[in-house]
């Protein structure tokens, strides 16, 4: 409750002033000004992204661009139902109407994971004719039992309508997404999938610009189409 009332009092304040290379510390201890982030990178370069340690938790040391293009895990997705942070029901037929998804994961106390949220809504504005959706995952949306971690879900209805996103922001189940949501160890981290549900092309670690998306979505799609 404590965390909660902290970033809701930031956020409604309007402090946004918090650079992504400063990444962040231990979940809770967040710097006192972490808000809306810029989200463009200079000399077209990854930003930090936030190591997460057992149990949902943000390590001290942030990794800038660790990872940057690494072979994700291919394959289908599986099966899956998850609910929204409003509470609508997604399942693995969200992928059928669109040629590739990105999917984002993140964190509501990860700096740069905030930060690129603007730019991945742009992204799905601009691409949607093209066969593009983009689905967020709040990995911190569920606690270390398995349960939806409350404050969390309420930080991240605030992030949505301080960023403007209208994608989803899904809340893993117990079973982390078949197995997916295991393997993540710094935040955020993309994905892509195809209209057939399958994991495909490349996993990225850190955040990233409107450009530097579009052109790797772009490659993405190529591949996808081949």
């Amino acid at each position: 409750m404590r965390r909660k009332n902290y970033l809701r009092i930031l956020f409604l304040s309007g402090i946004c002033s918090l650079a992504i290379l400063n990444g962040c510390g231990e979940k809770g201890n967040a710097p006192s000004d972490t808000g809306v982030a810029e989200s463009t990178m200079p000399d077209g370069e990854a930003s930090a992204g936030t190591q997460v340690q057992s149990g949902g938790e943000a390590s001290e040391g942030t990794q800038a661009g660790e990872g940057e293009s690494g072979q994700g895990a291919s394959g289908a997705l599986g099966e899956f139902s998850l609910q929204d942070i409003n509470g609508e029901d997604y399942t693995q037929e969200m992928f059928a109407d669109y040629d590739l998804t990105l999917v984002n994961i993140f964190a509501t106390w990860c700096p740069p994971c905030i930060g690129e949220i603007p730019d991945l809504q742009k992204l799905r504005d601009e691409m949607e004719d093209q066969g593009v959706n983009v689905v967020g995952i709040v990995l911190d949306g569920i606690d270390e039992t398995g349960n939806v971690d409350s404050a969390a879900v309420e930080t991240a209805k605030l992030l949505a309508e301080r960023t403007g996103a209208s994608y989803p922001f899904l809340i893993p189940d117990a079973e982390g997404l078949n197995g997916r949501l295991s393997g993540v160890s710094a935040v955020p981290e993309t994905f892509f999938v195809d209209k057939q549900g399958n994991i495909v092309g490349e996993t990225y670690s850190g955040a990233r610009s409107l450009e530097e998306w579009k052109s790797i979505v772009e490659a993405e799609l190529e591949g996808a189409a081949q």
